[in-house]
């Protein structure tokens, strides 16, 4: 199984995070349980607002369908997303 790492670049619109963080945090727990995410968080610099997600999926469009499901994208509040295919050098992930 392959790992990737996302880029989520966040719209303007801080509330309406807030008001979906919860549903979202679920969400991505519910990935962490069962192995799919490696670790999630966001960008905690002066930068535009994002997050860097880890997965591991089988594929790019595995990873694109199940962030299809992520509440913070149903809500349209993810208007940028890239998915890298990353290949850990050296730590757990390796």
């Amino acid at each position: 199984m392959a790992a990737f790492a996302v880029f989520y670049t966040y719209d303007d619109r801080s509330a309406d995070r807030d008001t979906h963080r919860p549903a979202h945090r679920a969400f991505l727990g519910d990935l962490l349980e069962s192995g799919v995410v490696l670790a999630a968080g966001a960008y905690s610099d002066a930068g535009a607002p994002g997050a860097l997600l880890l997965l591991r999926a089988e594929s790019e469009a595995e990873v694109t369908a199940v962030l299809a499901q992520d509440p913070f994208v149903l809500a349209g509040l993810v208007p940028g997303v890239e998915i890298r295919e990353w290949s850990a050098g050296v730590g757990p992930w390796a």
